[in-house]
């Protein structure tokens, strides 16, 4: 392993580029004396230099998560509706997943709708116009326009001067959308940030799969990031995000042409004219298990460390909520009891992107989280992707 001494005395950094070094170091090392002041110089000032943008020499500012939202259809489906539909019932889905019932889109309804009625529920928290957002980020999989719903979520509250766009990481995309946020109100470039996760996976469910269709609903949670005032910590404390694309072949959901094939085929009669479309959700579920459970604790150690914080500064952890087996798995391996373990599986099934500010978004409103608590937030799911961040809520 290469120490930080190692790397600066074999690289000199450039004069954006923060030295690594620690305070005194160069007294235990063959260092020339004449370089000594200046590195011990610069690693004493890490602090300092941790919370400067080298690209442009300004401050990184902190940021806050100041209001959440969410909005679900009135239509629920039970799981002894799916009795109708698939062999099962109510024991059998509930001993292996911890889901109840699911909501779930209905004629007219659109996930535009419902992600745009989080967002003003987030910005109507925090007290904020949305003529003051800067950014509208819309974390989906399932959105109602194959170029992106963002856009019309901005317009339908009235965010007019943000510019929107939406961001896909599965069941992940919460968490990368609001580690994405944080960066944009570090460096200055926004001030006020909406972060949304919505899904309707329904759309793409085989309502005879049974090891599918019990699993996946609709929903749409929103939270709002805010800069922090001027000296004010930063609620992001830390964070780690990784990919794995050759996990693919576990969940997916691919682009279904004529037969099956990856494009759309050129030929006689109304084969060219033909809607393209995406397949039914795929998941070999006892794979995507044996994923979560190995890879939430690890994600969430990581970003433990980043943060700098031990498990037990954590006042909540909040993961997707996807398999509550996997939820009472990863809470035992990082050792947080049942009591701080944030959960509404049982009324909504997976709803992706959409279930950790769902959920965060109820608790927050049943007066469970408070100003100021640390929360443990992790994603996971398709890609395949699992992200974690360790946030404070509130103005605190």
């Amino acid at each position: 392993m290469q120490c930080a001494a190692d790397r600066t005395l074999q690289s000199r950094p450039g004069p954006n580029q923060p030295c690594q070094a620690t305070p005194n170091f160069c007294t235990s090392l063959r260092i020339p004396r004449h370089h000594r002041p200046l590195l011990n110089s610069l690693a004493s000032n890490r602090a300092a230099r941790a919370t400067t943008c080298g690209a442009t020499g300004r401050q990184l500012r902190g940021c806050r998560l100041t209001g959440s939202g969410s909005s679900t259809p009135e239509a629920v489906l039970t799981n002894t509706d799916l009795e109708a539909l698939v062999e099962t019932n109510d024991e059998w889905i509930a001993t292996r997943t911890g889901i109840r019932r699911r909501h779930v889109m209905a004629a007219g309804e659109t996930l535009t709708s419902h992600a745009a009625a989080a967002a003003t529920a987030a910005l109507d928290m925090a007290g904020v116009s949305a003529e003051d957002v800067d950014i509208v980020m819309l974390s989906t999989s399932t959105p109602d326009d194959l170029f992106g719903s963002a856009c019309q979520v901005q317009q339908i509250i009235g965010a007019k001067k943000a510019v929107a766009f939406d961001l896909t990481a599965a069941c992940s995309g919460f968490v990368v959308g609001l580690v994405t946020a944080a960066q944009y109100i570090r460096t200055g470039a926004a001030d006020t940030v909406l972060v949304i996760g919505a899904d309707a996976l329904s759309r793409y469910v085989d309502w005879r799969d049974r090891g599918t269709c019990i699993l996946f609903g609709d929903g749409c949670g929103a939270v709002l990031v805010q800069a922090a005032a001027e000296g004010d910590s930063d609620s992001l404390l830390g964070h780690k995000m990784a990919s794995d694309g050759a996990g693919l072949r576990h969940l997916k959901a691919p682009f279904q042409g004529v037969a099956g094939d990856s494009v759309k085929a050129l030929g006689q009669g109304e084969v060219p004219s033909q809607v393209g479309s995406y397949a039914n959700i795929f998941m070999n579920g006892g794979e995507v298990f044996k994923f979560a459970v190995r890879a939430v604790p690890t994600v969430v150690s990581a970003a433990l460390k980043d943060a700098d914080l031990e498990v037990g500064a954590v006042d909540w952890l909040l993961l997707h909520q996807a398999n509550q087996r996997i939820l009472d798995s990863a809470s035992q391996r990082l050792g947080v009891p049942p009591e701080r373990v944030i959960s509404n599986l049982a009324e909504y099934g997976n709803t992706s992107a959409a279930s950790i500010p769902l959920a965060l978004d109820e608790a927050v409103r049943a007066g469970s989280v408070k100003d100021g608590d640390t929360i443990a937030i992790a994603g996971f799911g398709a890609g395949l992707t699992w992200a974690s961040a360790i946030v404070k809520w509130g103005k605190h």
